[in-house]
């Protein structure tokens, strides 16, 4: 059998069986090596990612021959393309595109910078062959009925699809939500419920602070909310950084391959890292989509849906929920100037610390908030404390200059939504609630202390 490239499931070039290539000497040597990344370009030729294959560049540049062997993970079909060696990119749009995703993974290992796409090789294809049909024949009268459902359900017009309309429920409900928070948390759940993605987050970004914060999470034993992730940093940081949709199968092999590679360098001498950023969410994650969120070249945040599956997220995915970050970063937008709402007081004593140096406050000893949020943590509690007041407005804050709030797009919104969350979290006996639009109030089950310090040391 002669498949053509495009025929070819794009599952196989999702790196979750690693491919090879096979490459030879002008003399006759052979060489196999693996392969982190085969990218389709187009219908006649694909792209090598190469790291490390000093033998394999030296051989291509002598003989041009190349057999590159491709695995699909669901039924292990196996293909067999034979190439010849055009040339190596080392920047422009090729490059980036395949170089993102190396980054993510090096990143996640500290090795941004030093595990990294050298160059984009790029070859013809003269032919595929399959090389191996070694499992039986596909038997119709075997096909359970779950598998039925799905051909029957892809069988059926586009209308009557279950996606489309579990994107018409999503798209209705961001589009009916009134408060930030209402949105994200119906988005997540709308994802896992209609989508089957049973753990993801979304992070903000805090341009003030320049860093994505996290303000809301699904299917997580930790919520994580306020944790936070650098631009390039990790898998959401690339995104972010990148504003490219970033997905990533079989995430731990890669991530054994970087820090197998990472020891190597160590243990040479070669280079000093910085510790490891820890992946966020699943300890055992296989599969990672992440979405950046933006207004026209603006950047709001980032979609993350995580999977314990390897092959959990398809290409068509990219695509589906590419529409579906689109809808939510408007509707963050629209969002982000509306207003806030209630809450009641109490008895024992919470003892609140300001640093000011930082802007860092702690809750009885333990950290709370930082930054902008910590800023108006402060301000309230200040007030509360000096007047009695628990009423506030969105409008005074944004008139405070003592807060730092940017004058366009403060997303003031969302940092409320972090600060409210943050205090469910570590101290639900002082809340944060909604009166109306534009208003909030400040409810304490417990008397306040607050001190203010220059630093930690004071």
């Amino acid at each position: 059998m002669t498949p053509s490239l495009a025929s070819l499931p794009s599952r196989v070039f999702d790196g979750i069986v690693p491919a090879t290539v096979a490459t030879c000497s002008a003399d006759g040597v052979p060489n196999v090596a693996v392969l982190s990344q085969v990218y389709r370009v187009d219908a006649r030729h694909v792209a090598l990612s190469r790291q490390f294959f000093n033998k394999t560049t030296r051989n291509v540049l002598a003989n041009p021959a190349a057999l590159v062997s491709l695995w699909d993970p669901l039924d292990f079909t196996i293909y067999r393309i034979r190439a010849r060696y055009l040339s190596s990119e080392t920047e422009g749009a090729l490059f980036d595109e395949m170089a993102v995703r190396i980054e993510a993974i090096a990143s996640h290992t500290g090795m941004k910078g030093i595990f990294k796409l050298l160059a984009a090789d790029l070859f013809v294809v003269d032919d595929v062959v399959v090389v191996t049909e070694h499992l039986a024949p596909f038997d119709p009268s075997a096909t359970c009925s779950e598998e039925l459902d799905s051909k029957e359900q892809l069988a059926r017009p586009p209308e009557a699809r279950e996606e489309l309309w579990a994107l018409q429920r999503l798209s209705h409900q961001l589009s009916r939500a009134v408060h930030l928070d209402e949105l994200l948390d119906g988005l997540l759940e709308r994802l896992a419920e209609d989508f089957g993605f049973a753990h993801s987050m979304v992070l903000l970004w805090d341009e003030s602070a320049a860093r994505l914060i996290t303000v809301a999470s699904h299917g997580y034993d930790e919520d994580g909310v306020g944790s936070e992730v650098a631009l390039g940093e990790g898998m959401i940081g690339t995104a972010a950084e990148e504003r490219r949709i970033l997905r990533v199968g079989q995430l731990e092999r890669a991530l054994r391959y970087g820090m197998a590679v990472r020891a190597g360098v160590e243990a040479e001498g070669e280079a000093c890292f910085g510790p490891s950023v820890p992946l966020p969410g699943l300890p055992d994650v296989q599969s990672q989509l992440a979405l950046p969120l933006q207004v026209g070249e603006r950047l709001v945040g980032v979609l993350a849906l995580e999977s314990r599956s390897v092959s959990c997220f398809e290409s068509w995915h990219e695509a589906f929920l590419g529409v579906v970050a689109d809808h939510v970063a408007a509707g963050i937008e629209r969002l982000a100037d509306v207003e806030h709402a209630p809450f009641p007081e109490g008895l024992p004593t919470r003892r609140f610390v300001f640093y000011r140096n930082d802007d860092c406050v702690f809750v009885d000893g333990e950290y709370l908030i930082r930054n902008v949020p910590g800023r108006i943590l402060w301000r309230l509690l200040s007030q509360y404390r000096d007047s009695g007041r628990t009423e506030f407005t969105n409008r005074e804050l944004r008139l405070d200059p003592t807060l730092g709030l940017p004058a366009v797009k403060d997303n003031l919104e969302s940092r409320l939504i972090l600060l409210r969350k943050r205090l469910e979290q570590k101290c639900p006996d002082v809340r944060l609630v909604r009166r109306a639009r534009g208003r909030f109030g400040m409810e304490l089950e417990c008397e306040v202390s607050l001190e203010e310090r220059l630093d930690a040391s004071a």
